[in-house]
């Protein structure tokens, strides 16, 4: 989804926000299509996953489910809490300081959270655990609404945050939308990845997917968006009312195309 570009501190902040109210993160958060999930699994040279920045749980589940053994490593203590309410072994530690104490993986998953990890340090970091042949997989979901909801969503937002610093002026679905927004992304991660020097060439995969969200559905996910935790009340307020009108001028519903975009490479020597 589009959001401001903001300065490092900033960054943390939004990354620290999201334990806050992690049943609504956990409730409203788009999964992760089934094929990217079976090609990562029958990608890999075995069952067991680490996947990194776990949060509520949401794709170190899916790994679960389809017959993994799953250990998270997240950072916030509250999500992780609420991932081991759902039955997750998660231990709480930033990767880059995570201590494996020896054990290795067949897989490194990051569902929407790599771009929190040191790209360099990160891939080092996995190329440590993974057992040669392994994989690690870096993925996103990227919204990309119709011509007419995303004229619909953009005149919301500008209409509710006027007068907010220019970030948030500029907040338009029309044009930071699809996967090449993650281009920029994407192309980090990979130059980490190779930065590393024990991985094959990186690669990217696209899965598309669909999903149509009631009123209420969107309006309940709008304050997970990065940044949006931290608007003032009354402006979050005003967005969710204007959001809620452009629903109601579309039907009463909204109906969003997602690409699932991976970064993936397997690990050499």
């Amino acid at each position: 989804m589009p959001t401001p570009a903001p300065d490092p501190r900033e960054q943390r902040e939004i990354a620290e926000s999201y334990g806050s109210d992690a049943e609504r993160y956990d409730r409203t958060r788009p999964r992760y299509p089934d094929a990217l999930v079976e090609r990562i699994v029958t990608g890999s040279p075995g069952p067991d996953v680490l996947d990194v920045g776990t949060g509520t749980g949401i794709a170190g589940l899916a790994f679960r489910e389809r017959g993994c053994q799953v250990l998270g490593v997240e950072p916030d203590a509250r999500m992780a809490a609420f991932a081991r309410g759902k039955g997750l072994e998660v231990e709480i530690a930033r990767f880059e300081e995570w201590e494996p104490a020896g054990r290795t993986f067949d897989a490194v998953t990051a569902g929407t959270v790599w771009h929190w990890v040191d790209p360099v340090l990160g891939a080092d970091r996995a190329a440590r655990v993974l057992r040669p042949g392994g994989r690690l997989a870096l993925f996103w979901n990227a919204f990309q609404p119709a011509p007419e909801v995303a004229e619909a969503l953009t005149a919301a937002y500008a209409r509710a945050l006027a007068g907010l610093p220019s970030d948030w002026r500029r907040m338009d679905w029309r044009r930071m939308t699809g996967p090449d927004v993650y281009a920029g992304v994407c192309a980090t991660a990979a130059d980490g990845i190779r930065e590393a020097s024990a991985f094959s060439e990186p690669e990217q995969w696209r899965f598309g997917w669909d999903r149509v969200h009631t009123r209420e559905e969107w309006l309940d996910q709008v304050p997970t968006f990065g940044g949006h935790a931290q608007l003032p009340a009354e402006r979050l307020d005003a967005l969710l009312a204007a959001l809620g009108d452009a629903v109601d001028g579309l039907g009463g519903s909204l109906r969003m195309h997602c690409t699932a975009v991976v970064v993936t490479a397997v690990r050499t020597g």
